[in-house]
């Protein structure tokens, strides 16, 4: 056991982020324990490409859910961290392909009129985001959950003018 936690010491993982995600699941009164628990074994672990995110049943509603099941909890972690400014939000978009790669982008809403600044886009192939163990899982959802971090707090500590929205166009 103090192999394992040394080697998530050495990655800079520092959460237990399926555990993470599936309080997340239980909170958000999406399902309960048992259920949640099983939901991300099921979809993260195993074969690639996941055949419950391949049916020809609502397949695009399946992998909206799965996307954003993954990437809000992370997205909310990262918001709590910062303190966002009255009125402000963060919130997560998906955009669907059955064929090839979705997108999903986090989007920093400041409020009062400015601007929306993208905190991140992500291109993921829903059915084949498994993985080999926890550890390769924790990686990936820490990687995630640190680009949202520090695009938030670059985000609010410098506020976007209209000087420099003149500059870019």
């Amino acid at each position: 056991m103090a192999k394992k936690a040394a080697s998530l010491k050495k990655t800079g993982v520092t959460r237990n982020w399926i555990a993470y995600l599936c309080e997340a699941l239980v909170t958000s009164g999406v399902m309960p324990t048992w259920e949640a628990a099983t939901y991300l074994t099921e979809n993260l672990f195993g074969e690639s490409p996941n055949p419950r995110l391949l049916g020809t049943r609502n397949a695009h509603e399946v992998a909206a859910q799965f996307l954003h099941r993954l990437y809000q909890p992370l997205v909310e972690a990262a918001s709590r961290e910062v303190t966002l400014p009255h009125g402000a939000m963060v919130h997560v978009f998906t955009d669907i392909s059955l064929t090839g790669k979705s997108a999903v982008l986090v989007v920093y809403f400041p409020g009062e009129g400015q601007p929306h600044q993208l905190l991140m886009l992500d291109a993921a192939k829903a059915w084949d985001l498994v993985f080999q163990d926890s550890e390769t899982f924790n990686r990936w959802a820490e990687d995630r959950y640190r680009l949202v971090k520090s695009a938030l707090t670059a985000a609010i500590g410098r506020p976007v003018g209209h000087r420099l929205l003149a500059e870019v166009s």
